[in-house]
């Protein structure tokens, strides 16, 4: 064989067998420099401040606890979008939304377990929250409770409630508002319309609504969850709204699930179970409170009482028996909501 020959043949053999080299298993030192674990929590519109500062302390947590990094990122818009969203085909690791209806819609599509409620204290709701009123600073219209958003000239900005919790929470606030003070469900339904009456757009979703109130400059009032107040002044700052309990008002739980569809096909249920836990952790519930977001931590809701201001609430199984009933005669297509309720 000549010297030539010998020389392309082993040429081509070593080329070869260097094209062999990356199906043999990577060093160990590569193998640890993998991507750190990654969570996906979806979530309700005003809720991204919360979950932004809940985020950086949990992977500090979960570092500190496990020796591990982790990786967790948010997605919010109105609830109900949300969960639409999730179940067709968004790959959450983890949902925590404002109503219970959102969850047991993923539950009854199978994307997060029937048996949801039972995974987490306090039926998988780690905090709660209520709704009440911002109004321009100084209230002009002298707005103090739900009597008088149905007064002439009173213009009112809520979510739709047919695509955001805020919403259906803002409309069952006020229906039950008249119930607590021995009104009819009749009465109710008059005075919901009336107040509907004087709705001149509908959000989407809870920071829809705000953007129309303070950036569109347009209402005179916005009904809205607790911890909006926290977000409007660290956004448009201090003084741009005045923060109006109403005497009455509904305590709104926001519960949490894990999406099983998606940690069974990412290997993330350990992950996403720690996340939720850490939100019945002392430190996730001082994050809440920080945020207007009532703890269940009875010391911490205590530690903030100026934030938390008294005011009788009712549940929502005192008038309407349950979310689920809630949704199905009110909010369902052709319910109660859609009788009142006309776009002008």
């Amino acid at each position: 064989m000549n010297k030539l020959r010998r020389s392309v043949l082993l040429a081509t053999a070593f080329g070869a067998s260097a094209l062999l080299i990356p199906l043999y298993p990577a060093p160990a030192q590569a193998q640890s420099q993998a991507a750190p674990a990654s969570l996906l929590n979806v979530s309700y519109d005003v809720a991204r401040e919360f979950y932004k500062d809940l985020n950086t302390a949990f992977v500090a947590h979960y570092k500190k606890t496990t020796g591990k990094d982790i990786k967790v990122d948010q997605s919010h818009a109105g609830s109900s979008a949300q969960a639409r969203a999730v179940a067709d085909g968004l790959d959450a690791d983890v949902v925590t939304m404002n109503t219970t209806t959102d969850v047991e819609f993923l539950a009854s599509r199978g994307v997060v377990a029937a048996d949801w409620a039972q995974r987490f204290p306090h039926n998988a709701a780690p905090t709660t929250s209520t709704m009440l009123f911002l109004v321009r600073n100084g209230n002009p219209k002298n707005i103090k409770d739900w009597n008088d958003l149905i007064k002439p000239g009173v213009q009112v900005i809520v979510v739709n409630p047919k695509t955001g919790g805020n919403g259906r929470m803002a409309y069952l606030a006020a229906w039950g508002y008249v119930r607590s003070n021995g009104g009819t469900d009749a009465q109710a339904a008059e005075f919901v319309q009336k107040l509907y009456a004087n709705v001149p757009v509908l959000a989407r979703g809870g920071r829809d609504a705000t953007g129309i109130f303070l950036q569109r400059n347009i209402g005179d009032v916005l009904v809205t969850f607790e911890s909006e107040v926290v977000s409007v002044e660290r956004e448009f700052g201090a003084g741009k709204v005045d923060a109006i309990h109403p005497s009455a008002s509904i305590i709104a739980e926001n519960p949490v699930a894990i999406v099983e569809r998606t940690v069974k096909k990412k290997g993330t249920a350990e992950q996403a179970k720690a996340y939720l836990d850490f939100l019945y952790s002392d430190e996730g519930q001082e994050i809440a409170a920080r945020h207007g977001i009532r703890p269940r931590n009875e010391a911490i809701l205590k530690k903030y009482s100026n934030t938390f201001k008294p005011l009788k609430l009712f549940t929502v199984a005192e008038y309407f028996g349950s979310l689920s009933e809630a949704q199905r005669v009110h909010f369902n297509d052709g319910g109660r909501f859609d009788q009142i309720y006309t776009v002008r």
